[in-house]
């Protein structure tokens, strides 16, 4: 239900485009794009930066079970090789080169990836970014090697044993569908992972009329706007929609109050824990 009314908001929102210009502060502002890309620009010249970040709508809650924590391994692959920059050596160079920062992160229902260089190199940095979203290669060797990072998450999350109670308490809250609550994911689906499946994602939920590119920093949103119609003016729409093709299941109301303890050696102190669902959650 929270879907369904999220894209009728949506709708009116894109129809009352010029009202709701008018609502945004005075430093901000969007722009939907002919392949439906929503662009938001944020002008603030306090240092000379800027941020570029692409958000998706994707998360857990796209996955079932055996796809449990691949929109998270997707984020780190998002961050490697693709067709301009075919190793991780020359990704990086590149980024080097135009003195980057980088990071991303995958919750429930979004993914988004940001690079922050200097203003200067805005330009350059809308290429390297469009290079990353649409043109990405999943190499296996490469998807491997990043589980030893995967691998780092996971310990430090278990090292906390607040992650244990969390956990099951999702897990009764959330039954058969637990792994759309569950943003860190299955860590031996994530092992088992295949480029098949890295590349499944993408054709599912990469596509410009399902993302926000969002521009921040020591920027004209005139010119911004002309450099990200030149960079991706000529990425083209999704022919469907994903939630309309792969709908998101609706979760089922609890029948009745529960409680549990969770045991862990790693804890000091005892944590007490009451949680609900929502609604439409």
């Amino acid at each position: 239900m929270m879907r369904k009314i999220f894209f009728v908001v949506l709708a009116f929102f894109v129809y009352q485009s010029g009202y709701a210009q008018s609502k945004l502060q005075s430093n901000m502002f969007l722009r939907t794009f002919a392949n439906g890309l929503d662009v938001l620009v944020i002008e603030d010249n306090s240092v000379p930066l800027a941020t570029i970040e692409i958000t998706c709508k994707n998360g857990s809650y796209t996955e079932s079970p055996e796809f449990n924590g691949l929109s998270h391994l997707y984020e780190h692959m998002f961050f490697k090789a693709n067709k301009d920059y075919p190793s991780q050596e020359s990704f990086l160079d590149r980024v080097s080169e135009l003195g980057m920062n980088f990071n991303g992160s995958t919750s429930e229902e979004k993914v988004n990836y940001y690079f922050t260089l200097p203003k200067f190199n805005l330009n350059e940095g809308l290429k390297f970014m469009n290079s990353a979203i649409r043109y990405p290669t999943f190499d296996a060797e490469e998807m491997k090697k990043e589980n030893i990072v995967v691998d780092g998450e996971f310990q430090r999350q278990e090292s906390n044993p607040f992650f244990a109670l969390n956990n099951e308490m999702d897990k009764r809250l959330w039954g058969s569908l637990y792994s759309r609550k569950n943003g860190i994911g299955d860590h031996q689906v994530i092992r088992n992972a295949t480029p098949a499946q890295m590349d499944s994602i993408k054709n599912k939920y990469y596509w410009p009329n399902n993302s926000m590119l969002t521009i921040a920093g020591d920027v004209d949103h005139n010119s911004v706007f002309q450099q990200v119609q030149a960079v991706f003016g000529d990425w083209k729409a999704s022919p469907f929609d994903p939630f309309k093709k792969w709908p998101i299941p609706e979760f089922k109301p609890l029948q009745k109050s529960d409680y549990f303890v969770a045991e862990s050696k790693l804890a000091n102190v005892p944590i007490f824990m009451i949680s609900w669902q929502g609604p439409d959650t």
